[in-house]
């Protein structure tokens, strides 16, 4: 078994929202640390385990252990604790309480720009950041050409910094970073900016780094975390809610703590949604609710619709969207798109069957719109209409929809 390279127990971090108070907090604490007899100053800090006033849990009682290998996708919303933690494990702050062990060399891809001078050239910034990530002048020397032909802006390299575009210089931060070779690699965010050509050149990468290091691996994209992660860390509030080595139940938890907001319903008004039914494996809802599937389950719609006599015929779809507001599957009829039907009556009750439903792991949430044919109206568009989650499908991709295909061998 490989060793442990990462290990955290019962790790707490507090923070104070008042800098006067923290600022006594912390002269407080120094006194304390150096004069631990003194009951005046001890009678400040009161117990390690309480909150003075202004402060708050930004970790508490995290534990964890990463060995060498694994990548631990670390998730949670703003303000949950990754960016603490990370800083926790690179050295840069001391927990408040528990212990975090880490064998071997470290390396940090968190802020890819600091360090940079705007005013040198990229060549001279390639030197001096391979310097403060602690290379020599020789291994400088020996890895210039991998940088520069990683970053992809040779022909950029006398230019100033301060002409970079922000996806350059993180292509060149990266670049550098990358030469690392690290034990435990930490990373955080660094693939925000660039483009998409460049994030799968970093992810393979990272990929490769990984075969011979831990790595703590900290985005909002789930679909890079689905890549890369071999275990998952969700944070909420400081507090550890969900680990485990299940990434499509940890991104399904995260998920969960989005809405994607309440019904609202836009058009001109001939045609109301006044009713939604949707059956899946035994399970019903209703407009707004929700259902949680497997990927390939069967799912059933019945919409009850209103139509104003001035509506002799119509098309109606629905759209499902991933929770960063993606649209991901059209269900269709047998046209181009929608289904094109012909009002009988105040009332039309349509149903539509997905047999095999090939939305991926996920949250997704349902619109149901009514237009006129050509698109020419938009009678009733009901977004938000229903929801649901969908715990199983491909742990690799992370794409919305995946499709079965006839493989065979040749």
């Amino acid at each position: 078994m490989s060793e442990v390279l990462i290990q955290a127990d019962k790790i707490s971090k507090k923070f104070c929202r008042s800098l006067k108070k923290s600022l006594w907090y912390g002269m407080t604490d120094v006194c304390h640390s150096l004069n631990p007899w003194s009951e005046s100053v001890g009678s400040q800090l009161g117990d390690k385990g309480k909150l003075r006033d202004q402060e708050f849990w930004a970790l508490q009682d995290i534990s964890f252990e990463v060995r060498r290998g694994q990548c631990l996708g670390l998730i949670g919303h703003n303000g949950a604790g990754k960016s603490t933690l990370l800083k926790i494990l690179n050295g840069l702050i001391r927990p408040d309480s528990g212990r975090v062990t880490m064998r071997g060399r470290v390396g940090a891809l968190i802020e890819l720009n600091a360090g940079f001078n705007p005013v040198l050239t990229g060549r001279e910034n390639i030197y001096s950041q391979a310097s403060l990530l602690g290379f020599s002048r020789a291994e400088i020397a020996e890895k210039y050409e991998d940088i520069v032909e990683f970053s992809e802006l040779r022909e950029f390299l006398e230019m100033p910094l301060q002409n970079y575009s922000s996806g350059m210089k993180v292509k060149l931060g990266f670049a550098v970073a990358s030469q690392l070779e690290p034990d435990i690699l930490l990373i955080d965010e660094v693939l925000a900016v660039g483009d998409l050509g460049f994030r799968y050149k970093c992810l393979n990468k990272i990929g490769d780094l990984l075969k011979k290091c831990a790595v703590v691996f900290v985005s909002h994209s789930m679909t890079q975390v689905m890549r890369v992660s071999s275990h998952i860390m969700m944070l909420k509030d400081g507090r550890e809610a969900f680990f485990g080595t299940e990434v499509a139940k940890g991104l399904e938890a995260y998920y969960q703590l989005f809405s994607g907001g309440g019904l609202t319903v836009s058009g001109n008004g001939a045609v109301q949604l006044l009713g939604l039914e949707v059956l899946a494996n035994g399970q019903r809802c209703d407009l707004e609710g929700g259902l949680r599937i497997q990927h390939g389950d069967s799912l059933k719609l019945r919409l009850t619709l209103k139509v104003e006599t001035g509506v002799p015929e119509a098309v109606a779809q629905v759209l499902f969207w991933n929770h960063e507001m993606i649209p991901v599957l059209e269900i269709s009829g047998r046209e181009s798109y929608g289904f094109h039907f012909f009002p009988a009556g105040d009332e039309t009750m349509l149903e539509v069957e997905m047999p095999n439903l090939m939305l991926n792991t996920g949250s997704y949430y349902a619109s149901v719109i009514v237009t006129a044919p050509g698109l020419e109206k938009v009678y009733c568009q009901a977004d938000n209409s229903f929801r649901l989650t969908v715990g199983s499908g491909s742990p690799v991709s992370g794409v919305g929809c995946v499709c079965p295909g006839a493989w065979k061998v040749l």
